[in-house]
């Protein structure tokens, strides 16, 4: 059985197609892009690293790398993800472009001097699997970035108990037909997120502790931003969330050490290094 979900991958096409990024500012995304590439050290890269982009969909990420690396190979198992992220990174000419599921990687193992997967392994069948086919790829001692769905642990009850009932309403929005799901997850946006966000983008102006508050992540980023986060939460079909130990647990099976993970939101970015074949064998 092959490690996709056909659905999800076909409702995220959907949402790149429509939400190409184009119209995000370029202050604002590159605000985002330190805020996950917060334990990414640079520095560590080889001269012309080659890594890949797992699950690239729109080119985003990407597009911040490529200028940074000698060549990124972006993988999605979405073909209008691809034709999205050709598009944004159509001035990149290190760019490669590969139409594969996680389970079909098109790279040779222990070939890459880099990977990242941001906001993708949680909503595949088997996450951990997912992960160990990302870390094949990956040469001894190379970096793997991930960004996973939390499950809440450093959140009170009260908070978990509100993520419970919204996602009530996710697993009926998500069964919709796509145009009438996105027009549900822009009144979404507009009557929850935007309110919300903006009310503690004030309170954290008076002085208040907005860590803990609803939606606080958005406080300072635009309406596109909410937009599109909206129809990726309420609008995906398969979602999964895990802690911060089993996050750790998954990379550490599947071959990762020295693993950090950032103090700051999103929860949770992740970082671990391949193994080499000495340390895996227990032997000096």
């Amino acid at each position: 059985m092959k490690n996709i979900d056909y659905e999800t991958v076909e409702g995220f096409g959907e949402e790149w197609a429509r939400f190409t990024q184009n119209e995000l500012d370029e202050k604002e995304l590159q605000e985002h892009f330190e805020k996950y590439f917060k334990v990414f050290n640079w520095d560590k890269l080889p001269i012309n690293a080659v890594g890949f982009d797992l699950g690239c969909g729109s080119g985003r990420w990407a597009k911040q790398v490529a200028p940074r690396v000698g060549k990124l190979n972006c993988i999605d198992a979405s073909n209008k993800a691809l034709e999205v992220a050709r598009t944004n990174l159509a001035e990149s000419d290190n760019c490669i472009f590969y139409h594969a599921s996680v389970d079909a990687i098109p790279l040779e193992d222990n070939s890459m001097d880099f990977g990242y997967s941001l906001g993708v392994l949680h909503h595949m069948p088997n996450t951990s699997a997912g992960i160990q086919s990302c870390v094949s790829k990956l040469k001894p001692g190379a970096p793997f970035l991930i960004y996973i769905y939390y499950a809440f642990d450093n959140k009170p009850l009260w908070f978990k108990a509100i993520w419970k009932g919204s996602d009530f309403i996710r697993r009926a929005v998500s069964q919709m037909p796509f145009p009438m799901r996105a027009a549900v997850c822009r009144v979404i946006a507009s009557a929850v997120y935007f309110p919300i966000a903006r009310t503690s983008l004030v309170l954290e102006k008076v002085g208040f502790n907005v860590m803990n508050f609803p939606l606080s992540f958005y406080r300072d980023t635009s309406f596109y931003t909410m937009k599109t986060d909206a129809l990726d939460r309420f609008g995906t079909k398969l979602e999964k969330r895990f802690t911060k130990k089993q996050i750790i647990e998954m990379m550490t099976r599947a071959g990762l050490e020295k693993i950090e993970v950032s103090s700051g939101t999103p929860y949770w970015c992740v970082i671990g290094y391949k193994k080499n074949d000495l340390n895996q064998n227990g032997t000096i």
